[in-house]
């Protein structure tokens, strides 16, 4: 990854015959994030009007916090809906969930589909969704998202908060 990057970085002094900026500007140049996830590079945030970017998503996933899950019983389990954050996954590079404050596990997120006109857009071969627990398991859930200019944000629910019938 980093041969990429400073191939970049050397493409660009070649192109303008000058060293690049002392202070990069965050919408061009990646950043690799700190110790805890150094294989995380972040992303370029050009907006593209497609809600691809952390720029785009992070104002709604803000916003829109309390709804990033829910959990409901169904069929003897208990199922975490992750739907929200799936619809705005293309602006985000990793999700986790602990349940009943134990140690927080990655949730994987389907890939964007940029071919499209509504690449955050739930297609059948992305699976489903939710996560299946016992039934009556979950009494809550932390969840951290990181978008991909590195930057996170997490919220804790309890389950009466956001358990649909």
């Amino acid at each position: 990854m980093f041969d990429v990057i400073f191939a970049l970085i050397a493409v660009t002094v070649a192109a303008t015959g000058s060293e690049p900026a002392t202070e990069p500007s965050s919408l061009d140049v990646p950043a690799v994030v700190d110790d805890a996830a150094p294989d995380l590079v972040a992303e370029p945030q050009t907006p593209t009007g497609k809600f691809t970017t952390a720029t785009e998503v992070k104002p709604i996933l803000t916003a829109t916090k309390g709804n990033w899950i829910a959990v409901r019983d169904y069929g003897g389990n208990d199922l975490l809906y992750l739907t929200h954050l799936w619809s705005w996954r293309c602006g985000l590079v990793a999700v986790s969930v602990s349940i009943n404050d134990a140690p927080a596990q990655e949730v994987p997120l389907p890939e964007c589909h940029t071919e499209y006109a509504t690449p955050n857009a739930i297609l059948d071969q992305d699976g489903l969704p939710y996560l299946t627990f016992p039934q009556g398991s979950i009494e809550n859930v932390t969840v951290g998202v990181t978008y991909d200019d590195l930057t996170r944000d997490s919220a804790s629910f309890a389950r009466g908060d956001v358990f649909i019938p």
